[in-house]
């Protein structure tokens, strides 16, 4: 009996190992920890800065790059009822909801643009825009949310 306790319990401690490796190995070298919901936030998500100020010149680009790569699955307001869009995610694709705001700062938002998630699914822009229009459509995207 005590034989095939120790052989469970080293099964187990095996299983658990082999999926901590696998883990590992899926998570892209440098890469951030992951956030909730599977988002990958850099570690200074909550407190990192946008380097840009909220004046028409960034407002209207980041309103480009919106209506560019973003409007078709949130919407052109932001409501999550863009054509592409998941019905069965609006309420996560809403970018107006107030009740986000404490959550979703300016450095979380980068991160989201920058690095996307697997479901629901939002591409990861960090290849095909630069740091500025990534920037300009997080300072453009946070004049999106109501105010409560």
């Amino acid at each position: 009996m005590r034989i095939r306790l120790l052989c469970v319990a080293a099964a187990a401690a095996s299983l658990l190992a082999s999926s901590a490796v696998m883990t590992a190995f899926q998570q892209a070298p440098g890469a951030a920890p992951q956030g909730g919901n599977g988002w990958v936030l850099g570690e200074d998500a909550a407190t990192k800065k946008n380097p840009l100020t909220a004046d028409e010149a960034t407002l209207a680009k980041g309103k480009g790059v919106f209506k560019e790569k973003c409007q078709k699955c949130h919407g052109p307001g932001g409501l999550g009822d863009g054509p592409d869009g998941d019905p069965d995610a609006r309420g996560d694709m809403d970018l107006t909801n107030p009740k986000r705001a404490a959550r979703n700062t300016d450095g979380t938002v980068y991160y989201k643009v920058a690095n996307g998630r697997k479901k629901p699914k939002m591409p990861a822009f960090k290849d095909e825009l630069s740091e500025e229009q990534i920037w300009a459509v997080v300072t453009y995207v946070q004049t999106l949310r109501q105010k409560q």
